[in-house]
């Protein structure tokens, strides 16, 4: 077997959170408008709960995305600090586009937040793994 290290523990930490943050909001996406049919309780007590997970997962996100940035600090130069800043910028839109999406009250307020923090979480997603690359 393969030898665990502090670089596998991190990566999969950040993936992991990834999985819930990006992941669960593409599942809740497809679910919405079937649990709208279910009245509009279900609707929100679906989003309160995934809150519940998915902003931890951001958190963890967060801090493993900064262990990330100190322990591949020699690759910080050109093209990968350029799209290391890019990635940076999506995941800043996509947490705050997301905390504006769980206050917004208008059904135009939710859709706008909502499909702003899941374009940019797919873009935080795909610049990872191009700065994994």
């Amino acid at each position: 077997m393969l030898a665990v290290s502090w670089t596998t523990v991190r990566l999969f930490l950040h993936v992991l959170a990834a999985t819930i943050w990006v992941g669960g909001q593409l599942t809740l996406a497809a679910l919405v408008p079937a649990l709208r049919g279910l009245g509009a309780q279900v609707t929100a007590t679906a989003a309160r709960r995934f809150n519940q997970v998915a902003w931890p997962a951001f958190a963890v996100l967060v801090g493993t995305g900064v262990w990330n940035i100190v322990a591949e600090a020699d690759k910080d130069t050109g093209h990968y600090r350029d799209t290391l800043i890019a990635k940076l910028a999506v995941v800043a839109i996509s947490g705050l586009t997301a905390f504006l999406h769980a206050r917004a009250r208008s059904t135009a307020g939710l859709a706008v937040f909502g499909a702003l923090t899941g374009v940019s979480a797919l873009a935080a997603l795909f610049l990872g793994v191009l700065l994994a690359g």
